[in-house]
């Protein structure tokens, strides 16, 4: 049997715990087979991002050239784009329709807080994107408009929505909800909010990355959107779930990808 095949375009984290790491822990966890195009050279670990190195487009370009000629990629996210340039090589990939099932991750603030992407990065892929997924901070970015709450999780949606890509996800693991983690599901005209319980630990490091990419994978086996968001929802929950007593590094460590624990 052929496994199912997605591709990931992100930024590689050094501490393995999120971008392009992150993603083929996720992807080897569903059991589909990962693909990838670097974007960006980060130097982090669990405290922080110390140093971030752009690639040129024409090498992500090349790598994109790669993949996409040899392997039938059922389904790609993106991550760190780095720079405009970048972003605009990526879409115009999208634009030639060689990207389906594209998602999302527009990756502009690290978890430890350290900015990394651009919002003119992010804007270039949104009308390719069947799905994007921003947390709170990354929706108030790109919007302009505070994301405090739900309510306004619910309007940073429907704003995001307009600019084009079928479904967005706004994210809101830290938002105070009697003690839910509450993501907001916008698209074909509807809202749907999805709870789960909320996962007290520190080690939370790449759960954008890792929520995306669970995505990607139930997109490439042939789910919906709300199906494949929820799965994700549900995968991320048991992935933080299994790290909460791990200590990996000094700060805020990664999720437990592979239920290790």
């Amino acid at each position: 049997m052929t496994p199912t095949t997605v591709l990931t375009i992100a930024g590689s984290d050094s501490g393995g715990g999120a971008g392009i790491q992150a993603d083929l822990k996720v992807f080897a966890a569903l059991g589909a087979y990962g693909t990838s195009v670097l974007t960006a050279v980060t130097a982090q670990n669990t405290r922080g991002v110390d140093a971030v190195l752009p690639l040129p487009p024409q090498v992500v370009t090349e790598q994109l050239d790669s993949v996409l000629g040899d392997f039938r990629v059922r389904a790609v996210k993106t991550g760190l784009l780095g720079t405009p340039a970048v972003a605009d090589a990526v879409a115009e990939v999208a634009r030639a329709g060689r990207l389906p099932h594209l998602v999302v991750d527009p990756v502009l603030v690290a978890t430890s807080g350290h900015r990394l992407g651009v919002v003119e990065a992010v804007e270039r892929l949104l009308p390719y994107a069947r799905v994007v997924t921003p947390n709170r901070a990354e929706a108030e970015a790109l919007t302009g408009g505070p994301v405090t709450t739900v309510e306004e999780m619910v309007a940073a949606a429907e704003a995001l929505a307009a600019a084009g890509p079928a479904y967005v996800v706004v994210t809101g693991g830290d938002v105070e909800a009697d003690g839910e983690s509450v993501d907001v599901l916008h698209g074909d005209g509807t809202t749907v909010l999805l709870r789960a319980p909320r996962v007290a630990t520190r080690n939370d490091h790449g759960t954008g990355c890792s929520f995306s990419a669970a995505v990607v994978v139930r997109l490439a086996r042939g789910d919906a959107v709300p199906a494949a968001v929820a799965a994700a929802k549900e995968y991320v929950t048991r992935a933080l779930t299994g790290a909460r007593h791990w200590e990996l590094g000094a700060g805020r460590g990664p999720l437990d990808h592979f239920g290790w624990s």
